[in-house]
């Protein structure tokens, strides 16, 4: 086998955001993820067999890494597929890779139609160690798509599914995840949080935030042979998973209201007062870092909450992110529709079902979608 960090390809996709969303997640970022699983319970992934189904082998760190920490981690199996080239979306001066065309398994035809898939189980050169030069792949029968019977019982076969989904493809993706009791640790958009398919999970306990800081994004490769800072593209992405870590049982440090008034590092808190909403009854909390301790009621606090989200110090009762859609499992400001047209007409933006205020001038200010959690008792 040749080394996948080797492997040559002169003609490969320069991934397009206008075109396609295949973005290519660095090493660091899924070294830094997984490592806090591992503190958290060092067995995690002993015995298990892992899943990386939207990945290209060839390129993906996500096959790199658990290939190279297989004894390390203790894993059973690694299983890793790719999607066919003609199946894509987006259209490209396609050539195989060298590391297929010097294989005795290279077929044109099936490289350009089908996947492949990689798996990794046992020592094939007998130099003593399980690690990425023992990876042995084939193609599949069909496309590699996640949604097809060839994919779906290697994910029945899996313990745990690990990837970056396509973000286009996000609730679907998930939704193929939750049919079954799988583990799993996926990337999405931030912006997913609020999707009618993601929120009730969240809400109840079924998904949670990663390890990883949501501050600025992440940052992901467009062009994985060209691993620099000119094919780098930031996006507003963060880790989802139902895997239990450190970080999701540290409870927040808190203030009272008194006192974010008066020291709080925000303007918008400091010197002021925390506004009530004008259709739904809850306060306004503009910073995750300035949730009172001594309010018992709801409160409304950006989606960036989820990230220190502690289940044992906060109950999650709802969304208010406007639209219908958001009404359908959100929170519902119920308001008659002479009270929707006043709101409206004081402000272009309202929406039923989006949470408003009147700061202290009396102007209406409408809120970007909103997470309502209230104080354990």
């Amino acid at each position: 086998m040749h080394k996948l960090n080797t492997m040559a390809h002169t003609n490969l996709v320069v991934a397009k955001k206008a075109q396609n969303d295949e973005f290519y997640t660095q090493y660091p970022d899924i070294q830094k993820e997984v490592n806090a699983y591992l503190e958290y319970n060092p067995d995690v992934f002993r015995g298990k067999t892992i899943l990386l189904p939207c990945d290209d082998p060839e390129w993906s760190n996500f096959t790199k890494f658990f290939a190279q920490n297989f004894e390390n981690f203790g894993l059973k199996k690694l299983i890793s597929t790719s999607f066919a080239v003609e199946s894509k979306k987006y259209k490209t001066d396609w050539q195989p890779t060298l590391f297929e065309t010097e294989n005795p398994l290279f077929n044109l035809d099936k490289s350009k139609r089908c996947g492949k898939i990689f798996v990794l189980d046992h020592d094939t050169n007998a130099n003593g160690k399980i690690d990425i030069d023992d990876l042995q792949w084939q193609y599949l029968e069909g496309d590699g798509d996640f949604r097809s019977d060839e994919v779906k019982l290697l994910r029945d076969e899996a313990d745990i599914i690990v990837t970056n989904p396509p973000f286009s493809l996000f609730r679907e993706f998930l939704a193929w995840l939750v049919e079954t009791d799988k583990r799993f640790l996926i990337i999405g958009n931030k912006n997913c949080i609020s999707y009618k398919e993601v929120f009730p999970l969240i809400k109840a306990n079924r998904i949670w935030a990663g390890r990883t800081e949501w501050s600025g994004g992440m940052w992901f490769y467009t062009n994985p042979t060209n691993e620099d800072n000119d094919s780098l593209s930031n996006v507003a992405s963060c880790w989802f998973t139902n895997i239990d870590h450190g970080r999701r049982h540290q409870p927040l440090q808190l203030m009272s209201m008194a006192d974010n008034i008066k020291f709080s590092s925000h303007k918008e808190v400091r010197g002021g007062k925390y506004f009530h909403y004008e259709n739904y009854d809850a306060i306004e909390v503009p910073y995750t870092d300035a949730i009172p301790s001594d309010y018992d009621g709801v409160m409304g606090v950006p989606i960036t909450f989820l990230e220190k989200y502690c289940p044992e110090q906060f109950e999650i009762v709802g969304i208010g992110n406007g639209g219908e859609l958001g009404i359908s499992y959100g929170i519902s400001a119920n308001l008659s529709a002479d009270d929707c047209k006043r709101l409206f007409k004081e402000d272009k933006g309202f929406r039923r079902g989006k949470l408003c205020y009147r700061d202290e001038t009396g102007r209406l200010i409408s809120c970007y979608a909103k997470i309502l959690i209230r104080k354990k008792q």
